[in-house]
């Protein structure tokens, strides 16, 4: 797998491909060479999920950021608004 084939894959889809890769790892019947290339795409997978995680919590910072570009930190209920209870 290359991690250019990789842009269209979700987060939650490469974390089932992994969860598989996991299992399949953990039956400790594979052959060498196909254990090797499973884990070989395990990290491929888990890069992808640490870019993805890393762009999310960079969009999290910019909607947390006041007028003057300061980040505050608040809890995340914080954020919920008082017509949140009518929607």
């Amino acid at each position: 797998m290359i991690d250019k084939d990789l842009k269209d894959v979700t987060f939650e889809h490469a974390i089932e491909e992994l969860e598989l890769i996991v299992e399949e790892l953990e039956s400790n019947t594979l052959p060498l060479d196909r254990a090797l290339e499973l884990f070989q795409k395990g990290i491929v997978l888990m890069k992808h999920c640490n870019i993805k995680l890393e762009e999310a919590e960079g969009t999290v910072e910019i909607l947390l950021k006041d007028a003057d570009g300061n980040l505050n930190e608040m809890p995340f209920a914080a954020g919920k608004q008082e017509n949140d209870d009518e929607i």
